[in-house]
């Protein structure tokens, strides 16, 4: 796939991205900035941290709807809109090319697109005019088998430009809120951010040293402290896998006081801008 880019974003708390909440400007104008400076994508492929399946799984309604799956949020939030269209023969063609790899897969035509898809995407994209599709984590949590995933993709042919954006966090541990409770704690989430950085960017790092690395990232400074739960993390397994090179651009950027991290893999040899709104 010559003409795809390859994004993964840490997609902040819930819907707060889009209420305006505070601890999310920086993560916004990023957001904002990278839709504004990549190339125009004919489809979007997300893969998103808040689904999981016994195998993989692509969303293939012609329209799909969204799921609201947060709690607790104002009323607003759950009358969030983004009507973009889906593209049920992609849809068919990403479960064919893991069939084909030998990595079962199968099409869902109810779920809507959870917050880790819309959320970004409207913001990113808020004309919501792109035709979007999901596609499912594995239930396993098995690093390997989501490097797998991703390599299995290469050989997917689309007529066209497709963006694929993992969406997650370079961070997850709900328990650690940035209080001053802990005095380590921005220490220990640097750690294992800038040991991240160097797995993906490096370009010292031959392809089978980085995937050994993320295979094993439970090895990472303070890794289960950063991920008591790699849900979060495994979408950036999928774009490494599938980009087989360092990404080519990083940002830093920020949620509530915490890091988190925006990784770039470009079609070809193109760079993208700075993500500065």
């Amino acid at each position: 796939m010559n003409q795809t880019d390859i994004l993964f974003i840490s997609h902040g708390g819930g819907p707060l991205p889009l209420l305006g909440e505070p601890g999310h400007r920086q993560l916004v104008q990023d957001l904002a900035g990278l839709g504004r400076t990549l190339p125009r994508p004919d489809a979007i492929l997300v893969i998103s941290a808040h689904w999981e399946a016994p195998r993989a799984t692509v969303s293939a309604a012609g329209q799909p709807g969204l799921l609201y799956d947060y709690y607790n949020f104002p009323a607003e939030s759950y009358d969030i809109a983004y009507p973009c269209p889906g593209l049920p023969a992609l849809a068919r063609a990403i479960a064919s090319t893991l069939d084909e790899a030998g990595q079962p897969a199968a099409l869902d035509n109810q779920r809507g697109l959870d917050h880790g898809v819309f959320v970004p995407l409207k913001i990113m994209y808020p004309a919501a005019d792109i035709p979007v599709l999901q596609l499912s984590l594995l239930a396993s949590l098995d690093a390997t088998a989501h490097l797998q995933m991703g390599r299995a993709l290469r050989a997917l042919h689309f007529d066209g430009r497709l963006l694929v954006i993992g969406s997650g966090f370079t961070f997850h541990n709900m328990r650690s809120m940035p209080d001053g409770s802990d005095p380590a704690r921005e220490e220990r989430i640097a750690a294992f951010s800038d040991w991240l950085q160097d797995t993906c960017c490096n370009p010292g790092l031959d392809a089978a040293e980085r995937e050994r690395r993320l295979a094993h990232w439970q090895q990472a400074p303070h890794a289960r402290f950063c991920h008591p739960r790699e849900e979060h993390l495994l979408p950036l397994h999928v774009c490494a896998g599938l980009a087989g090179r360092p990404a080519g651009w990083h940002r830093a950027s920020e949620v509530m006081h915490t890091r988190a991290d925006l990784y770039r893999w470009s079609a070809g040899h193109e760079h993208a801008a700075p993500a500065h709104g």
